[in-house]
C-alpha cells in the first residue's frame, strides 16, 4: 500500500509554512492530478499557474522525485516563487526504472510503463489529501489527467468535490478517436473529413502494455463534470466544436484554455543561469537555425544519429539540436547514454550548430528570433509551444498521439512538413531525407510560405490569452463556473 511520507501530507511551498495552507478556508480548492511522464507534467504545472493568478490555491500531488522532475524542467516561470501553489509528495513503492533501448523494434517509451503502474498506488494517499482539503473549501476541484482517473475513481464519495478531465493531448486527435470508435462517420464538410481519412492505425502507434494501462484508467473513470483542453479555437477550434457535438464526456461542458505555457518570453539575457545556447542564438541572424529535438520519450540509435549529423551537415543550415536519451521512470537515478555523432562531424559545423547533451530551455529557443524552424517528435506540448512561438515544423512523429498531431500539423495547419511517412516507420531516415527536409524548411519558398502561415497563427494564438481573447474568456468561463 502507498504511504504518505509524514503523518500529515507533505506540502512544499516556499511561501506557505508546511501545513498552513490546509488549514485555512478558501471557497475553491484545485487539485491537480498528472500523469508521471515530462510532457503530462508539464502541461499541468502550467495550467496550476493560470489557475492560481486568480487567487485559486492550487495543490499538485505526485511522487517527490516526480515533482521535482516538473519544477527543475519548467520553462518562463518559478513554481516555488509562485504563492498559492503546494507540491504535495507521496512515497509508493519502488519500481524498476530501466534506461529506454534506442534499438527497440518501436519508438514507443515502454521504460516508463513501470512507473505508470506503480503510480496507481497513490489511490489512498491522494484520496486521504482529498479527503483533508473537503473540510477547508465549499469546492474542492480536481483535475485530472486523461490517464490518471483509476488514482481518483473514489472523488464520488466527497461530497463537496467535482472532477475534471485534462485531456493532454490535440482535440484533433482525440476527435480522430472518438471518429474511429463511431464508426467513421460522415462529416458535412469536407476540409474537416478529409486529414482524417488516412490516420494510422491505434496497433502501430501503441504498444500494447500500454493500451492495457489506459484499459485499466479508462474502465475506472468517475462521473466527470466537464473536459479541459490544452488549445484554443484560432488553432481547433472546428474539431471542438465536433467534440462538443458528439458527446462523449459525461457533461456538456468543455472548456479550451491553451495555450497553457507563457507566449511571451521575458528577457533573461542578465540571469547567470540562462542557457549557453541562448547565448550563441543571440548572435545568429533572424529566421537562420533549426531547432531539433525529439521529446523526453524518445532515443535515437547510433545509426540513426548519424544520420542525423550528415543530414545536418551537408545541408549547410544553422542548427541546435538536443541529442539526448529519453526519461526513465525516475530521472534522476543512474546514468544516461550518450549517442555517437560521426567522427570530424563538430569540428565540421563549428560555428554553425550547437549539439546539447542536456535539457535544453525548449520554450526560449522556439521564442527566440533566430529560429526559424523546429524539426520534431510532435509531442502535443512541442507542438502547442511551437505554435504559440510561430515556427513551422519538419515533422518526425516517434509514437502514440505524434502521428495525428503531424496530420494536425500538415493537412490542416498547414504550418508543417512530414519527413517521414509512418507508414515506412520502420525504415531509417536516410542523411539524404534530413538534408531534403532541412533544406526545404529552412531554405525555400515553401518553407518561407508555412512560416509566414505560422507567424499569423502565433500572432492569432497570443491574442487569444490576452484580455478579451477567445481563450481568456473559456478561462474566465471556467473559473466562474467552479467559483459558482
Amino acid at each position: 500500500m502507498a504511504i504518505i511520507e509524514h503523518s500529515t501530507v507533505h506540502c512544499q511551498n516556499q511561501n506557505q509554512s508546511q501545513n498552513g495552507s490546509i488549514q485555512e478556508t478558501h471557497e475553491v480548492t484545485v487539485v491537480m492530478v498528472p500523469l508521471p511522464a515530462q510532457g503530462h507534467l508539464n502541461q499541468l504545472l502550467h495550467l496550476s499557474r493560470l489557475i492560481s493568478s486568480y487567487d485559486i490555491p492550487v495543490h499538485y500531488v505526485g511522487t517527490a522525485s516526480h515533482n521535482r522532475q516538473a519544477k527543475v524542467r519548467v520553462h518562463g516561470w518559478d513554481p516555488l516563487a509562485t504563492s498559492n501553489f503546494h507540491f504535495h509528495e507521496f512515497s509508493i513503492p519502488s519500481y524498476e526504472t530501466p534506461p529506454p533501448n534506442p534499438n527497440a523494434p518501436t519508438k514507443s517509451p515502454t521504460q516508463l510503463i513501470p512507473a505508470f503502474n506503480a503510480s496507481i498506488k497513490l489511490r489512498e494517499p491522494v484520496y486521504a489529501l482529498l479527503q483533508q482539503l473537503s473540510g477547508t473549501t465549499r469546492r474542492l476541484v480536481v483535475i485530472y489527467d486523461d490517464l490518471m482517473p483509476y488514482v481518483i475513481q473514489d472523488v464520488g464519495l466527497i461530497l463537496n468535490a467535482e472532477a475534471y478531465c485534462f485531456q493532454s493531448i490535440s482535440a484533433f486527435t482525440v476527435y480522430a478517436f472518438v471518429w474511429e470508435q463511431e464508426g467513421k462517420p460522415g462529416i458535412s464538410e469536407p476540409e474537416l473529413l478529409k486529414p482524417l481519412e488516412d490516420l494510422p492505425t491505434l496497433e502501430s502507434c501503441f504498444p500494447q502494455e500500454l493500451m492495457d494501462f489506459v484499459k485499466l484508467q479508462h474502465d475506472n473513470k468517475p462521473i466527470t463534470s466537464g473536459s479541459l483542453f490544452n488549445t484554443c479555437r484560432a488553432i481547433e477550434g472546428p474539431y471542438l466544436d465536433l467534440l462538443a457535438k458528439s458527446g462523449i464526456t459525461d457533461s456538456d461542458k468543455q472548456w479550451a484554455i491553451g495555450p497553457f505555457n507563457p507566449v511571451e518570453m521575458n528577457e533573461q539575457k542578465n540571469l547567470k543561469k540562462r542557457h549557453y545556447c541562448l547565448d550563441w542564438l543571440d548572435k545568429q541572424a533572424p529566421n537562420s537555425v533549426i531547432f531539433i529535438s525529439f521529446g523526453s520519450t524518445t532515443s535515437i540509435s547510433d545509426e540513426e544519429a548519424e544520420e542525423i549529423a550528415i543530414g545536418l551537415d551537408k545541408s549547410g543550415q544553422k542548427f541546435i539540436w538536443v541529442l539526448r536519451d529519453a526519461d526513465k521512470g525516475d530521472v534522476f537515478q543512474g546514468e544516461d547514454r550518450r549517442a555517437q555523432l560521426p567522427e570530424g562531424f563538430a569540428e565540421r559545423t563549428e560555428g554553425r550548430g550547437i549539439v546539447v547533451r542536456d535539457w535544453a530551455p525548449q520554450l526560449e529557443i522556439l521564442g527566440h528570433s533566430s529560429t526559424g524552424g523546429f524539426m520534431s517528435h510532435c509531442g502535443w506540448n512541442s507542438c502547442i509551444e511551437s505554435i504559440s512561438m510561430g515556427v513551422p515544423v519538419a515533422a518526425w512523429p516517434m509514437h502514440s498521439d505524434q502521428p495525428r498531431n503531424a496530420i494536425l500539423l500538415e493537412k490542416v495547419l498547414k504550418i508543417g512538413l512530414i519527413i517521414r511517412d509512418w507508414s515506412k516507420q520502420n525504415e531509417l531516415v536516410t542523411s539524404i531525407t534530413v538534408e531534403n527536409a532541412v533544406r526545404r524548411l529552412m531554405d525555400s519558398a515553401e518553407g518561407e510560405e508555412m512560416r509566414q502561415r505560422a507567424r499569423e497563427l502565433s500572432k492569432a494564438v497570443k491574442g487569444s490569452v490576452m484580455e478579451g481573447g477567445v481563450s481568456r474568456l473559456e478561462m474566465d468561463s471556467f473559473i466562474a463556473h467552479i467559483r459558482r
